[in-house]
């Protein structure tokens, strides 16, 4: 019976279409549930801090002080590209604070490729937009999200944060 009602459950489950039904774990170890940012934009970012976009944190920091009453922004930390995001969960938030004065939100250390890829980013990866779909090429990928829990944008990891092809979107 127990089988039974797991296969009609993955068989009968809807398919998300918006990022509102997913939680995140925190780096402090909170959950992040993402429908409490309705009415707001969110840009997630998987972000790794050895990597040669990691400078990317201060614009980042830059970004979701100057709109903050639009936008949140969430870092993901992944050690999915050249084993770039090595440390513990306490290591990547202290980091981060001390070399970039990160205040925005973080997430614990999350797989944002592979076979095991966290659902978010298994939603984002294959969500409509009018750039692209497929996997994350490497760090530092931006995901920007309307107030309405949609996918509307996604940026390669070159772009940056204060970029006009982020900012003009807000």
């Amino acid at each position: 019976m127990k089988t039974l009602l797991i296969l009609f459950s993955v068989l009968f489950a809807t398919p998300p279409d918006n990022v509102y039904q997913f939680k995140l774990q925190g780096i402090d170890g909170k959950s992040i549930d993402l429908s409490n940012f309705k009415g707001k934009k969110i840009l997630l970012v998987n972000t790794a801090s050895k990597c040669g976009f990691t400078p990317q944190y201060a614009e980042l920091e830059e970004l979701s002080k100057k709109y903050k009453d639009q936008l949140v922004v969430i870092g993901v930390p992944a050690n999915n590209f050249g084993n770039q995001e090595p440390g513990a969960n306490e290591d990547i938030q202290s980091f981060c604070e001390k070399n970039y004065g990160v205040t925005f939100l973080l997430t614990e250390k999350t797989s944002v490729k592979g076979e095991d890829i966290s659902p978010l980013f298994d939603y984002l990866t294959s969500a409509d937009n009018p750039d692209f779909t497929g996997e994350i090429k490497w760090n530092f990928e931006k995901f920007l999200i309307d107030e309405n829990g949609k996918l509307i944008h996604r940026y390669r990891s070159a772009v940056k944060p204060l970029s006009s092809e982020i900012t003009e979107n807000l």
